[in-house]
């Protein structure tokens, strides 16, 4: 991978981000809900929702695919706290696990969902090699995650005002079928693009703080943003204002679906 993240720095940000995640994830449950179309109602005896986050999506696993055990895991001690206490779901195991290590006996999953988590890891090669090790025979691996153009606005605005990385980095689709390739079949692997539109640039940034998806890459500038530089930022971004008056940020999403086979 072209960034490397830093697990503690991950967790803390989301853990952080618990309480207000909802509020202003709008793109991403729009995305879940995209990858959880994919699932036919069935049923499956242990689904897995791998970087559950507040576990929005654990009642609507539960209610289309009626595991009889649904294991929601995250990395993120806030997030699993705030999903125990908010959602009420039966037959459910709330874990703090690593997706790149998973806490689960081999041949024990029949689903894995996956919305927008694997594009913190580290290693993907560790992370679908461990995919492949709980998935029973024949189990299906369903994600979405980031491509590398996503918010390549505001990458673009903040190069034009220094050369620290402001901006998480994630794989190519090249580089993430290869590598889901070497453990799992693949079924599809899509790509979309999501555009989203703002007034003013400060509700974007906002936004981004609310997710806990700021900037967490190793690498990126420590310390303050000074005044000067954080207004050279914004007229960067002014190159990107639309003949509507809005102001775009692009999201590239993959989703990928693979099988154990």
């Amino acid at each position: 991978m072209s960034a490397q993240f830093l697990k503690p720095q991950i967790a803390e940000s989301f853990s952080r981000a618990a309480v207000s995640y909802d509020s202003v994830a709008q793109l991403q449950r729009r995305i879940g809900h995209n990858l959880l179309a994919q699932i036919s109602p069935s049923s499956a005896d242990v689904v897995m929702d791998l970087g559950c986050g507040t576990g929005y999506f654990a009642p609507l696993l539960t209610e289309q695919v009626k595991p009889q055990q649904l294991v929601c895991l995250d990395l993120a001690q806030g997030m699993l706290r705030y999903a125990r206490q908010t959602r009420e779901t039966p037959n459910t195991l709330w874990l703090c696990g690593d997706a790149e290590s998973l806490p689960l006996a081999d041949n024990s999953v029949d689903l894995i969902f996956s919305s927008l988590a694997i594009q913190w890891c580290e290693d993907l090669a560790a992370l679908f090699s461990e995919a492949a090790r709980v998935l029973k025979p024949g189990g299906r691996f369903l994600f979405s995650t980031l491509g590398p153009n996503t918010l390549h606005e505001l990458r673009d605005a903040w190069s034009v005002v220094d050369s620290y990385q402001h901006v998480n980095r994630f794989i190519s689709y090249t580089a993430l079928q290869t590598c889901a390739a070497r453990h799992l079949q693949k079924v599809s692997l899509i790509e979309t693009e999501e555009l989203l539109l703002y007034d003013q640039l400060r509700e974007l940034t906002a936004e981004l703080k609310g997710i806990g998806a700021h900037n967490i890459s190793a690498g990126r500038q420590n310390g303050l943003t000074g005044k000067a530089r954080v207004i050279a930022f914004k007229q960067a971004y002014e190159q990107f204002r639309r003949p509507d008056g809005m102001l775009p940020a692009t999201y590239q999403v993959f989703y990928g679906d693979f099988i154990n086979g």
